[in-house]
């Protein structure tokens, strides 16, 4: 599990043959899992100065591996018992979105990225949603399967949104509430009940 609070922004040394060799200052160990742009991979290799992940065939059709050049956000999974400030993520990519439009605003900048149709469902305006690995607050969904996520100064210079530009292609992780809310009441039909949601909140 992750929170999307990126611990750095590490450097891609190479991605060959399905690894990935990162250069950063953290220190995992060998079987760790560690969100990289999002995704919860496992390191297979640790070194002075960096480590190796290793990508399925799966997380390879799902990601954007594309941006695995350049610098990339990672984060370790959270300790039981740590501090949760963004949200609980599982590092599990649903789609890949596209930034359509990317507008400055006085001390915020808003960017419009469109997803899947299978995918947009499960995006509320005000609700949570993670972004290469970044947990943000969806600030509205609009049509044609595009929502809005206004990033404030302090997050621009933190991560790597800055250097984001109009075509870039991101990783998304739902909100897994929203995703065990549409699975009961999809399975359920109407026979969804409060004691059902309690048990997911409790999970959460």
């Amino acid at each position: 599990m992750f929170t999307g609070l990126i611990r750095e922004c590490a450097r891609t040394l190479s991605y060959k043959d399905n690894i990935l060799w990162l250069s950063a200052q953290y220190r995992p160990n060998i079987g760790d899992s560690i969100a990289v742009n999002g995704a919860c991979l496992t390191v297979v290799e640790a070194k002075a100065g960096g480590f190796k992940a290793e990508l399925s065939h799966e997380s390879r059709k799902t990601l954007a591996t594309e941006n695995f050049k350049g610098l990339v956000h990672i984060e370790p999974a959270i300790v039981i018992g740590s501090r949760i400030e963004g949200h609980l993520l599982q590092g599990h990519i649903d789609a890949v979105g596209e930034i359509t439009n990317i507008q400055k605003d006085e001390n915020s900048t808003s960017f419009f990225i469109k997803t899947q149709n299978d995918v947009i469902k499960f995006i509320s305006p005000k609700g949570s949603i993670a972004i290469d690995g970044i947990s943000l607050t969806v600030n509205e969904v609009g049509e044609d399967d595009t929502f809005k996520l206004t990033i404030i100064s302090h997050t621009m210079r933190q991560t790597l949104f800055s250097a984001y530009r109009v075509g870039r292609r991101v990783n998304i992780e739902t909100d897994m509430i929203a995703r065990y809310l549409f699975n009961f009441t999809q399975n359920r039909g109407n026979g969804l009940k409060w004691s059902d949601i309690d048990r997911m909140v409790a999970l959460y």
